[in-house]
């Protein structure tokens, strides 16, 4: 056999690893694609319920008529296409993990894959909790921050109260001007689209993310990269790194930074805990197979 026909042999397995890739990767990209449309049929809907936090804080302060404006032509639209890409990528997050799966599954072992598919179930799991957490708590409470440090409504409001005192008579284009102030300036807030979005998204795109903390550390433990002793010892380190991580990816204030850190550093605790549960079923097993031997662990 000439050196060429050993050249040949030798690639074949990575052109059909190839191709396998391409095959998986035209599939989730081809799922992805029918989520974005799925999505966008129904991208309005979703993003009445994405901003619902902010009317439901300017209605208690006030306002009957909660106003979000776009100052482009091509601004609302884009903004439904944003909504259309991070919602129909959840839609067609099952097909994607499963393409995965049935990629890097024929390289595992038997106990290989029964350690990591249930993480592949977990994972998104925890991000729909950490969103959800996100959504209706934490997106709720920031916008109370924010708007709740004076009485602000939307001018709507003031036009209304105003037009209750019009006597009668008084021309309609006289009842719509703006009312006239003799106090200092009026404070309103005209809230964009695609600003208002942006906050919520950033919400639960953080807490969707810390909320794989547990699922990361624990297949980490899995796989022997972390123990929950070592997790443990850098306690006082880790603590650090999520104040630093709440400060970036919330806004300045105390309330919503506190709250992320409480939630994260607890996530970590139950990590140790989980840690320390796969350490105890590991040790278990060698000990069952006779390869854990008790008197050297004790010296």
């Amino acid at each position: 056999m000439s050196q060429t026909d050993d050249i040949d042999d030798s690639t074949a397995p990575l052109i059909e690893h190839l191709a396998e890739l391409r095959t998986r990767l035209i599939r989730a990209v081809a799922a992805f694609a029918v989520g974005i449309i799925l999505a966008f049929m129904v991208a309005e809907p979703i993003l009445q319920f994405l901003v619902h936090p902010i009317e439901q804080t300017l209605r208690d302060l006030g306002d009957p008529s909660p106003t979000l404006q776009y100052t482009s032509p091509q601004e609302y639209l884009f903004t439904l296409f944003r909504i259309s890409m991070v919602f129909g990528f959840a839609l067609s997050f099952p097909v994607i993990g499963y393409q995965l799966w049935r990629f890097v599954a024929p390289g595992l072992y038997k106990s290989e894959k029964g350690a990591f598919l249930p993480f592949m179930i977990a994972s998104p799991f925890m991000f729909l909790l950490g969103a959800s957490f996100a959504q209706f708590v934490v997106t709720p409470l920031a916008m109370q921050f924010f708007l709740g440090f004076a009485d602000v409504s939307s001018i709507f409001a003031n036009l209304l109260s105003r037009a209750a005192d019009v006597p009668d008579g008084v021309a309609n284009v006289d009842v719509a001007m703006v009312p006239e102030t003799t106090e200092g300036v009026k404070i309103t807030f005209f809230g964009k689209v695609n600003e208002s979005l942006d906050i919520t998204l950033k919400f639960i795109m953080a807490f969707g993310l810390c909320f794989q903390l547990p699922v990361l550390l624990t297949l980490m433990g899995k796989a022997g990269l972390v123990s929950a002793a070592g997790l443990a010892g850098v306690r006082k380190y880790a603590v650090v790194a999520i104040l630093v991580l709440a400060a970036l990816v919330t806004p300045p204030d105390v309330v919503t930074q506190l709250i992320l850190f409480t939630v994260v550093y607890g996530l970590y605790e139950i990590s140790i805990f989980l840690v320390g549960r796969v350490e105890k079923k590991r040790e278990a097993q060698l000990r069952a197979e006779g390869y854990y031997d008790d008197e050297v662990e004790g010296e």
